[in-house]
């Protein structure tokens, strides 16, 4: 429900506050009033387009702001998806700057107008001769016939039933996908895992195998080294073990007269067995570590096939390739148990099928047998607003696949005089008769609040007289479950309503501004009796209009 709209510097506005309650209320205005104004403004919020000659004055910014009140609306999950904070109330502005660009907001977080484009139109329903297309949308039909079944329960099982359905549809088609694709990448993943396989992928094997490359490649330098030792150690007239045998015995000879000789005797001593057991080592060290040129190609030849691997799949270790090499296993393993997975999707998805169609010939009986009571209770309406002559049926069509909705194709079928064959709404109907077939329609959907808050805009347009007066019953009706506004010229209309607004034109300051009040119960009376008079108002027309308001 539309609790509060306010506008700022819109086109005669420039600032103005309109609070609305539930029920019946009625907006009118002489003609140039501002009342169109009023409805352009709140249809920014609804996502229209914005336009810079709206704005009154032109160095400040433009700013329309509705607050809503949630009720019974099912919204609460497209503020959590959206990341915007839930209330029981909705605030949606619109902002306008002199730049040219357009802001959105709701609960005064910036939004796209996208979203508030959706969310608008889940609060409000503008409806005027220019906004019927609604009523000639095959979709809208289809709603609108379900609503006046009103069996909910056997809608959204059929829904939940598709829903699962085109789950695995969609699942079928991307595991066929993703079958013919790997089917063809088969080949490739078997030559890359075995690529893989054949590779020395061991990690302590690749370290010694590059100790091993640095020993080989160094082979000459290492053996020369050792000799070396072993000669220093040995073999030349300096040999190292021969002096340090030769000192140790020449200190034996003095440690009985020199206190400390026998503890440096000792270290000697100690010092040389180290030294022979070094000696023994690199003499078999020498001895065994031969240089063969063959092991060093053998050797880099296992080394670079794994240096080439990192190369090729952009990796620089060992558990990279590992990792990779399960992969290609790991892909290879999901192709032999693709074609299983998708034989018992092509299962679920025949019996799936099975339960969806015995739902939609559920719905399709449903609609059919409820059609043709439909069509009474619209032409019953129509009657009543004048279309004595007027014919109205439901086509629908069975359609050969299933939708959202079903498998049914609805489609309203209407004329407004005797001797025309009924057809497409869109091609017979003239702008009045539309909008009173719409009011019909909504008249007939209300109750179960497909439309929170409906404006109807000049939907009199065409009817005077006593049509008019049960236009303003039908409207009347519709207002016991929720909020409706109207936009009339007709006091027959006019004196139904629960609450009156009144918008005029005031000049101040050399600058004329559109504003509006709420009018009281005497005020209604002038109001109405100005409607009814074409020149001055008589008390005739003041005692008519009592009269109007008070049937």
């Amino acid at each position: 429900m539309l609790k509060t709209l306010s506008i700022v510097n819109y086109a005669l506005i420039e600032k103005l506050e309109i609070d609305f309650t539930s029920g019946f209320s009625v907006i009118t205005g002489e003609t140039g009033a501002g009342k169109s104004i009023i409805l352009g403004a709140l249809s920014l919020i609804l996502g229209s387009r914005a336009d810079l000659s709206v704005l009154r004055d032109k160095s400040k910014k433009c700013i329309i702001e509705g607050v809503f009140d949630n009720g019974k609306l099912q919204i609460k999950d497209f503020f959590i998806n959206n990341d915007l904070d839930y209330e029981n109330q909705t605030i949606i502005r619109r902002e306008l700057l002199p730049s040219g660009k357009s802001r959105a907001f709701i609960n005064d977080s910036p939004v796209s107008l996208k979203l508030i484009t959706y969310l608008g139109n889940k609060f409000l329903n503008i409806h005027s001769q220019h906004q019927t297309l609604q009523l000639q949308d095959s979709s809208f039909q289809l709603e609108v016939l379900d609503d006046f079944i009103n069996k909910p329960n056997v809608i959204s099982q059929y829904k939940s039933d598709f829903n699962n359905y085109h789950k695995l549809v969609i699942r079928l088609s991307e595991l066929v996908d993703i079958n013919n694709q790997a089917k063809k990448d088969e080949d490739y993943f078997k030559f890359q895992f075995e690529e893989l396989s054949d590779a020395t992928l061991d990690v302590d094997r690749v370290k010694e195998l590059e100790e091993r490359v640095r020993f080989l490649e160094h082979a000459e330098e290492i053996k020369i080294a050792l000799a070396d030792a072993d000669s220093i150690l040995n073999s030349d007239e300096f040999a190292l073990i021969g002096n340090l045998t030769n000192l140790t015995k020449t200190l034996g000879k003095i440690q009985s007269y020199l206190t400390g000789a026998g503890e440096l005797t000792d270290r000697l001593r100690s010092l040389l067995i180290e030294l022979e057991d070094i000696a023994v080592e690199i003499e078999s060290l020498n001895r065994d570590e031969d240089f063969d040129p063959v092991e060093l190609e053998l050797v880099n030849d296992k080394l670079n096939s794994v240096y080439r691997l990192f190369q090729k799949h952009h990796v620089s270790t060992v558990e990279g390739l590992i990792e990779l090499k399960n992969e290609y296993d790991e892909k290879l393993q999901n192709i032999h148990t693709l074609d299983y997975e998708i034989e018992v999707t092509k299962k679920q998805l025949t019996i799936q099928e099975k339960v969806v169609t015995e739902r939609a010939d559920e719905l399709n009986k449903l609609r059919t047998s409820s059609s043709s009571n439909f069509s009474d209770s619209v032409l019953k309406i129509l009657i009543q607003l004048g279309m004595k002559d007027a014919g109205f049926a439901v086509k629908i069509e069975k359609l050969h696949t299933f939708t959202s909705s079903g498998v049914d194709k609805v489609q309203f079928l209407f004329n407004a005089n005797l001797g025309v064959e009924k057809g497409e709404i869109s091609k017979i109907a003239s702008g009045g008769e539309l909008s009173r077939l719409m009011l019909a329609v909504k008249s007939l959907i209300n109750q179960q609040q497909m439309l929170p808050t409906v404006i109807f805009d000049e939907i009199d347009s065409g009817v005077s007289g006593d049509i008019a007066g049960k236009v303003g019953s039908i409207i009347k009706k519709m207002a016991a479950n929720h909020q409706v506004i109207t936009i009339t010229h007709l006091p027959q209309i006019a004196s139904k309503a629960d609450f009156h607004y009144k918008v005029y034109k005031q000049s101040n300051n050399n600058t004329t501004v559109t504003t509006i009040s709420l009018l009281s119960n005497e005020g209604r009376v002038e109001e109405l009796a100005t409607m009814l008079s074409s020149e001055n108002v008589t008390e005739t027309a003041l005692n008519v209009a009592r009269e109007l308001m008070a049937e």
